[in-house]
């Protein structure tokens, strides 16, 4: 199972009504493509990191996404995002890999791994490794 989280920021002159309107369309294509949406927040009004088109403030939605096979709506949401002038930004990312990686990652115990240890026995005082006799 793939799942993405969707975040667009909507221009805060458009009305709360109209973001409403715009999340939904968005969702049903998302739907429509075979995906299901597992959860919604909608941030509201929030001062953006730099201004944009003269913009200080925008308006944030964020989607998650689930997909039982590779083949999402989410290329299609984007061009229709892209195309969307009351969009300021948008960005999707593919959680379920950082998820997997996490899983293959062993926990790190407190000490030192037995790799470390041998390259820290191969170095000499000044941090230079050490010349073989």
């Amino acid at each position: 199972m793939r799942t993405y989280e969707l975040m667009f920021v909507a221009d805060p002159r458009v009305s709360d009504e109209d973001v409403v309107a715009m999340t939904q369309d968005y969702k049903n294509m998302i739907t429509a493509g075979g995906s299901q949406i597992t959860g919604e927040e909608s941030w509201g009004r929030r001062k953006l990191a730099y201004p944009i088109n003269k913009v200080n403030e925008g308006k944030y939605v964020l989607l998650y996404i689930s997909s039982e096979s590779g083949k999402t709506a989410l290329p299609e949401v984007e061009h229709r995002m892209r195309q969307n002038d009351r969009i300021l930004r948008y960005l999707t990312v593919r959680t379920d890999e950082d998820l997997k990686r996490a899983a293959r990652r062993p926990a790190k115990s407190g000490g030192a791994s037995s790799e470390d240890r041998e390259r820290h026995d191969r170095m000499g005082d000044d941090g230079e490794p050490e010349e073989e006799v």
